[in-house]
């Protein structure tokens, strides 16, 4: 049941708003239990045990993480100063030996049923390579929805718990319901409990405003996938699975496409489950701010899918930066490389492992660490030359932030981003580094326009693919100058509003990708 299928939108979605808006305030958290697991049900059936048996790990974790706690502040009454040094020891010990055992459940799931296949396949080839008659058996497992997705968050709630940064939830139901919530479940956003919790929990009564304004986010949602990702779809998977039969210029078209499709997608799933806990009064997290204007990889991947960097750089980053080794090793940089090296390397290392954990989440396979490092080593350069850069500047005295050379960076950003997406959408390193090679000496363009309406998509198709990316743009430029368009909407006569809905709507079922001659494209980021 796809987050654009009419089946979630008209019958589930609209059945549980029904239900949630009858039920008795200090119910309704039960109402979207109810709905989260039914949804998760009706997705992936008898797989739901791995979500139960992660939401039992951490729920058992988090209480045994208060309970030490407990005991320790009782303990500590009447103990002397090296009594109370042992007992502080023994707490801590205790604590870490939770969180380890708890995130090695959760994490140990997340990695047999993942990546079991990708390790034991590694296995075989080097014992083969090796001369070593021994072979572990490849098992296929099937992936359970949103899977990357909870046992982050759960892994989140758990480490905060031990952080002391909140108390341990006592009620399984309520932990369940975090982990579960059926809008971001399959693609996030990834939740943090101290910002979700509460919303989730505390019943809300019906409100017009907020209904209405969840609608209006599912509809533009819905028109950016249906509209321009869908139909982009046909020409992308034309050209990538015959990319030997293509010129260089049709393979980059089609890497830029493909960078269109998916900002589409994902953005669009982002706003159909955003505003679909908006009609419950629930605020999600962001997880997109408009990654194009960004004028560097790293502020791209600031504004890219911003729940996953956020938690990697408050649960990987930060505690390997600041750990006893990196800072150890920080030091014995900057005593015997001077000051800059001494900061930079620690983190250019923590910026290694964080990256290889990137590029590792979104698969098991070479191209996706390679996809990790491809912008982990443009991140590293940025951050190493920008002493040079700064006083290249300085010394030019041309300014840095002007319009032209903000534009510029743009487009080298964009460009970037374009080549990573390809290795993406590659079925190997191979074929990626072949496509690349085709670009640069086999680009083709005399017959460029004829042979791109060769591959699946007429010319209106790409009339009303540019109509919509162009909308797409316009909205994006005025939400970056700070102007609200839905509510700016909002304050419009009824006549004007109901009007821009009518023909957003209208949009939606004249020109969106369905019906006859079109498959149903999943949502690319629900495979993880």
């Amino acid at each position: 049941m796809g987050y654009a299928s009419y089946k979630y939108l008209l019958i589930f979605l609209g059945s549980v708003l029904l239900f949630y808006t009858v039920m008795p305030r200090k119910f309704k958290w039960t109402v979207l239990l109810a709905a989260s697991y039914g949804f998760y049900w009706i997705s992936s059936g008898k797989l739901a045990v791995f979500l139960i048996a992660a939401t039992a790990a951490v729920y058992l974790g988090g209480i045994l993480l208060d309970k030490i706690g407990q005991t320790a502040a009782l303990g500590k009454k009447g103990l002397e100063k090296e009594e109370k040094k042992r007992l502080k020891s023994l707490i801590s010990y205790q604590k870490k030996a939770v969180v380890a055992l708890t995130l090695c459940f959760i994490f140990g799931m997340l990695l047999v049923i993942k990546y079991s296949g990708f390790f034991a396949n590694l296995f075989n080839r080097a014992a083969a390579f090796s001369g070593v008659d021994i072979s572990l058996p490849v098992f296929n497992f099937v992936m359970p929805l949103g899977i990357s997705y909870y046992t982050l968050q759960a892994a989140g709630y758990l480490i905060d718990v031990y952080r002391g940064k909140y108390r341990a939830s006592y009620n399984f139901g309520k932990v369940a319901l975090f982990l579960s919530f059926f809008p971001q479940i399959v693609q996030g956003p990834i939740g943090r409990f101290d910002r979700l919790a509460d919303p989730l929990y505390e019943g809300h009564r019906f409100s017009y405003e907020n209904v209405t304004a969840g609608l209006q986010l599912i509809c533009w949602g819905l028109f950016k996938k249906m509209v321009i990702a869908d139909r982009l779809n046909i020409f992308v998977a034309d050209v990538f699975g015959n990319y030997t039969e293509r010129s260089g210029s049709l393979i980059l078209a089609a890497g830029v496409l493909y960078t269109l499709q998916i900002y589409a997608e994902f953005s669009a799933c982002m706003d159909i489950v955003t505003g679909s806990a908006q009609l419950f009064s629930v605020p999600l997290d962001k997880n997109f701010e408009r990654p194009f204007f960004s004028k560097s990889v790293s502020e791209f991947w600031r504004r890219w899918h911003i729940t996953l960097g956020a938690w990697l750089k408050d649960y990987v980053f930060y505690p390997l930066s600041f750990s006893p080794a990196f800072m150890g090793l920080g030091r014995f940089t900057k005593k015997h490389f001077g000051e800059y090296a001494g900061s930079m390397v620690p983190a250019t290392l923590a910026l290694f492992f964080t990256w290889a954990l990137i590029g590792f989440w979104h698969g098991a396979g070479l191209r996706f660490i390679v996809y990790g490092m491809y912008y982990y080593a443009f991140m590293v350069a940025g951050m190493w030359l920008e002493p040079l850069i700064a006083r290249a500047f300085s010394v030019s005295r041309i300014k840095r932030d002007c319009l032209p050379l903000n534009i510029i960076r743009m487009f080298r950003t964009a460009a970037i981003v374009v080549g990573g997406m390809m290795l993406f959408r590659a079925g190997s390193v191979t074929e990626w580094t072949e496509m690349i090679r085709r670009v640069f000496t086999d680009f083709g363009s005399s017959e460029f326009m004829q042979a791109v309406v060769g591959c699946g998509m007429d010319i209106h198709d790409f009339y009303i693919v540019g109509i919509g990316a162009a909308a797409m743009l316009a909205v994006s430029i005025l939400q970056e100058k700070g102007i609200n368009i839905r509510e700016s909407v909002a304050r419009q006569y009824l006549p004007v509003r109901w009007a821009a809905y009518a023909g957003l709507i209208l949009a939606i079922v004249v020109f969106g990708a369905y019906g006859t001659g079109y498959d149903a494209v999943d949502f690319i980021y629900a495979q993880f």
